[in-house]
Order: C-alpha cells, then structure tokens, then sequence
C-alpha cells in the first residue's frame, strides 16, 4: 500500500492542475506503472477533453500492457462527451488498477469497477481515500444533492471584527491570504457577494494576485442601489451576474446591462434561490464573500457547506464594528452550529481555519 499511496498522491498532483477548469466534471490524475516505474500520466484538462486515464495510457503507449493504472476518481462505465474509460483500459492490457475513490456520480456509482473486475482485472479502492474526496468534494455535492457546495469565506481580527467601526477593513489578513484567496476564486465557478459589499469596498472579485481563470461575480441586490461605476461591472475582466427583484430601480438595471451585466430578477432574492438558480447555470460550487448579514442568511438557509477563516493577530475592538455573521442570529448556545472536520494552520502572520458546518 506504501508503493500505491505515492503513486495516487502523484494522480493527486496531476488532478490539481485542472483546478478550475475541468467543471461541471471532477478533477482527475492518472498515472500508469510498469515493474515499478512510471511509464505514463495525465490528467483531465477541462470537459469534453479526454479523461485523464486516456492521457495515461497514450503517454505509456505499448508499456500500458502488463500495468497498473492508478487514478484519483473511478473510471467512467458510460458514454458521454467521451467513451468509457473502463473499455481504453482493458484494451489496453493493464492488469490492474488502483482507484482513490468510487465515483457518485449514479451513473458511474461502482460500475467502472465491477466492469473492470468482470475483464479479469484486479482492482484496488480507497487509496488516498480521504484526500481524493476533498479535492472533488464540490463535484460529489453536486452530483448527489443538485446542489452548489457553499464555501463561506472571511477574515477577522482576533476579537471577531471584519472591519473597524468606521467600516474600514483594507486590509484585515496579510499578502499571503489574498494570494491564497485569489487561488481560491480561481477554482470554484462563482464567487458571491452582496450590494453592501459593492457599495462600501467596491471589489473586483479577479484572481489578479494568480494565474488562473476568474470566476463569475455575483451580485445579490434587491433594490439595485448600486453604484454606477463600480470596478465589477468591467466585463472585459470577468463576467457579472446581479440577481435583484422584480421592483428594483429600472434606470439602474439599464444602465447595469448596458455595460454588459447580466441582471435576473428572482421572485424572492433569498441564498437559496440564488444558490437553484446558480445550479441551473451548472455551477458546481460558490465561493461566498459577504458581510455579515448576508452570510448569516445563507449559513440559515444550509447554502453554506464549509467555512475558510483567516484571523489575525490583531484586535480593533468597538461595540459597532461588524462581524462576520450578523443578522439574527441564534438565542440559545446549546443551539449553535458546530462544526466538523476542523483544521488549523499558519500562512505567514494569519492563522487559516477551516470547518464543515453540521446542519
């Protein structure tokens, strides 16, 4: 198992380079080896490219026959914008195959691998387990509830302010937070915010500080009391999307799709109607970056999975200043959400925590 968890933690590697860029499909790594050493890899550029194990075995060409496949994801048993990879595998000759997870998706679910084992080919599950269903963790949301994975993201003094009483908050987390949220940003297909946020930071929501590609803007706002010239409504950057009610101020909506914006008015403006509409748009996940009180109504409304807080070690202080969760909040402590999975670790002076909500 030694020798499988280095050859799955390298289909690791390789998946993570399409970070970004493979949704609405999973991110995948392959890796082919023969007598012990590598022959073959690739991974899964974007959809309607080929699947990563088609990659692998093209790199390893004839040294593919008598080896072991490795792979992060279960092999696909159907037909889509692709072949299946279980029929390129057993043409191929491998003997083996080594798999980081089963795939959720139902139409895949275990098949891939009862097709294999039906060829004669020895399988192997559950290398890597772990790691393997985090990488792809906002794909399985989606695949198995219809679902955007929600990541809530902040960052607050060590006395829980995201901005002094002012409503100052440049810059709360050091340099090496924001490149890392920008790397963030640039792997889930929406990043969110509200007409506050618009109005007092005036954002541009790029991946700026990184290579990657930018996600959607979002923009949530019921009356469309926005600024005119705000740095969001470039769309030679990235596009935005603004989601605001059917009585929101006419002139601004105008002007908003004049620049380009895409503005949809829902019948209620609520994170869980933003969140269908988004899944309608197949995104898969939804990196939220709000201020307090539209973050609360989306933790309330279960549209938020996961939690990335940065804290620094600062403190502001000021009965006014905001945090992170505001509006009403919960009366009772024996009634607060807790949180599972929970991890911790220093980037440069802040310290990153990170949790899964229990609903």
């Amino acid at each position: 198992m030694e020798g499988d968890a280095r050859w799955m933690a390298r289909c690791l590697e390789l998946a993570r380079q399409g970070w970004g860029l493979t949704s609405p499909n999973p991110m995948v790594g392959s890796v082919v080896v023969r007598e012990g050493k590598m022959v073959g890899e690739g991974f899964h550029p974007k959809a309607g490219e080929p699947h990563a194990e088609v990659f692998a075995l093209r790199d390893a060409g004839e040294l593919a026959a008598g080896g072991t496949l490795y792979v992060n994801l279960e092999p696909c048993n159907h037909h889509g914008r692709t072949p299946p990879c279980t029929e390129a595998i057993i043409a191929a000759g491998i003997q083996r195959v080594v798999v980081g997870m089963i795939d959720p998706n139902p139409r895949v679910a275990g098949s891939g691998i009862q097709r294999l084992r039906s060829a004669s080919i020895s399988v192997t599950t559950g290398v890597l387990q772990e790691e393997c269903e985090v990488l792809n963790e906002a794909f399985a949301h989606f695949i198995t509830t219809g679902k955007p994975f929600g990541i809530l993201k902040y960052a607050m003094t060590l006395d829980g302010k995201i901005a002094t009483w002012t409503g100052d908050s440049f810059w709360v987390s050091g340099e090496a937070a924001r490149r890392l949220v920008h790397h963030w940003r640039a792997g889930y297909d929406a990043v969110i915010v509200g007409g506050n946020t618009v109005r007092k930071d005036d954002p541009q929501l790029t991946v700026r500080l990184v290579e990657g590609r930018n996600p959607l803007r979002v923009v949530l706002s019921r009356s469309l009391d926005l600024p005119l010239n705000a740095q969001i409504w470039d769309q030679s950057v990235a596009k935005t999307l603004v989601f605001s009610s059917h009585t929101a101020n006419l002139a601004v909506r105008k002007h908003l799709e004049k620049c380009g914006v895409e503005v949809c008015a829902l019948e209620n403006l609520t994170p869980g109607a933003v969140s269908r509409a988004l899944a309608e748009r197949q995104c898969l996940s939804t990196f939220w970056e709000s201020g307090g009180t539209l973050s609360w109504a989306a933790v309330h409304e279960k549209a938020i999975q996961k939690l990335l807080t940065f804290i620094a070690p600062s403190l502001v202080g000021g009965a006014s200043a905001p945090t992170p969760l505001a509006g009403e909040g919960i009366a009772q402590m024996e009634k607060a959400l807790q949180l599972a999975k929970v991890s911790i670790q220093s980037v440069d002076k802040d310290w990153l925590f990170c949790g899964y909500l229990k609903y």
